[in-house]
């Protein structure tokens, strides 16, 4: 699968230097990558309704990890997935009567331009789960002879054959991506997908690993395990395992996505990561949630702010993260039209200071912009240090006597460099 085109990113003076941020496993800071490379792999889009706000915020979220690593000096390997066929999707197919297929192609092909409209870093592995199905069915054969998956007979719905579920007991270190209690395990892995009623299962939150053949489903030759398709936790880590190169046993950075995959999707993938020789990232790291009009934004309540319907309407992508990054990535919070009115008038307050040859220098607002991503990609800082130096460069009773010919574009420079605007 292709990803979107890589955005220009101008060099600036100096480097950043360590990156913390805040791991869910731990619930505290932690440096991210403290060596000369940097992996990180963040779950993708399931493509039946992209690109809503949430997601944006998540991309770009991740996208000042890359930033700022890569101002490090650090050699960054980035991996995502697309969940291409997933119930979701075929649910969604059915009721619009559009083939999944053209469906799934129609809507990654629409995340993308959001991202490139965006300025998203694209990943360095970009990978479809229906280009991944062999890798995947191979992954989970794995599983069945070491032990760590079993089968289950059909329910009585038409299944050609055995669904594999993945035996939790067999890992002891099940549980430590979010720390959860059982009690809010079964309520979340119930709500989140899950099925946890499943007849002949060991545990109720054992999860699906592949889906036998059911009648009008999609379904490829899994080999040992007969036609069906990919259960959606085991996808990221046979994805991530090869993206990363984790196969020997090796370990990568962040994990990263949404708050609402702390659980079940990262805890049971991680497991499954371990089941096949991988070892957990060294921080997992989630972007709150976005509500709009009172709750939650999200597919299955319809109430979404689409990037590609805001930028129709006339909005600058460049407004539209700016909104964004007003607003640090872990607290929750709800998107109103103020929002992107504030990012509006912030993107052209600051095209207006950065239009001289000369101006204040830019040296402390670099400095401050780097320290404050460095301080769990705190946004709203790095922004605040932006608006402090467009706010003298403005100043019409300020002494020019010291400005620095060139500030401007130093400025102008870091901010695309650093936190992805475009000015």
């Amino acid at each position: 699968m292709h990803s979107w085109p890589f955005p220009q990113i101008p060099a600036i003076p100096g480097s950043s230097d360590k990156i913390q941020v805040h791991d869910t496993s731990t619930g505290g800071l932690t440096e991210a990558a403290p060596g000369a490379t940097a992996g990180l792999y963040v779950c993708g889009i399931t493509p039946y309704d992209a690109t809503h706000i949430g997601h944006a915020n998540t991309y770009v979220t991740f996208d000042l990890l890359v930033r700022a690593w890569r101002d490090a000096g650090k050699r960054v390997t980035y991996v995502s997935n697309v969940t291409d066929v997933d119930d979701p999707l075929l649910e969604r197919a059915a009721a619009t009567g559009v083939d999944w297929r053209d469906l799934a192609r129609d809507q990654t092909a629409l995340f993308a331009e959001d991202m490139t409209a965006l300025g998203v870093v694209p990943p360095d592995v970009y990978a479809g789960v229906v280009e991944s199905v062999p890798d995947i069915a191979a992954g989970v054969a794995t599983m069945l002879e070491s032990g760590a998956a079993y089968r289950v007979p059909p329910a009585g719905d038409g299944a050609t054959g055995d669904d594999i579920y993945a035996d939790l007991s067999a890992d002891p270190d099940f549980g430590t991506v979010s720390r959860y209690d059982g009690a809010t395990m079964s309520t979340l892995f119930a709500e989140r997908g899950g099925d946890p009623d499943r007849p002949g299962k060991r545990d109720p939150l054992d999860p699906l690993l592949w889906r036998a053949e059911r009648p009008g489903e999609p379904a490829w030759d899994g080999g040992t395990l007969g036609p069906g398709r990919p259960g959606w936790h085991v996808e990221c880590a046979v994805i991530a395992r090869a993206g990363l190169g984790l196969a020997g046993g090796g370990t990568f950075d962040v994990e990263g996505g949404g708050a609402d995959l702390a659980f079940p999707h990262h805890e049971m993938s991680i497991s499954h990561l371990r089941a096949l020789g991988g070892r957990p990232a060294g921080a997992h790291v989630h972007a709150a949630l976005i509500a709009y009009q009172g709750e939650k934004m999200s597919k299955s309540l319809g109430n979404l702010v689409l990037v590609s319907r805001l930028r129709a309407d006339g909005a600058d992508p460049m407004a539209i993260r700016l909104a964004l990054l007003a607003h640090h990535y872990r607290p929750a919070w709800e998107w109103t039209d103020a929002d992107l009115t504030a990012g509006t008038e912030r993107l052209e307050r600051w095209r207006a200071a950065v239009s001289g040859n000369g101006g204040p220098s830019a040296d402390g607002a670099l400095a401050a912009v780097r320290a404050a991503l460095g301080r769990d990609l705190d946004a709203p800082a790095a922004l605040a240090a932006v608006d402090a130096w467009a706010a003298e460069a403005l100043d019409p009773a300020r002494d020019t006597a010291a400005d620095e010919e060139g500030a401007p574009g130093v400025l102008s420079r870091a901010v695309n460099a650093l936190l992805g605007i475009r000015l």
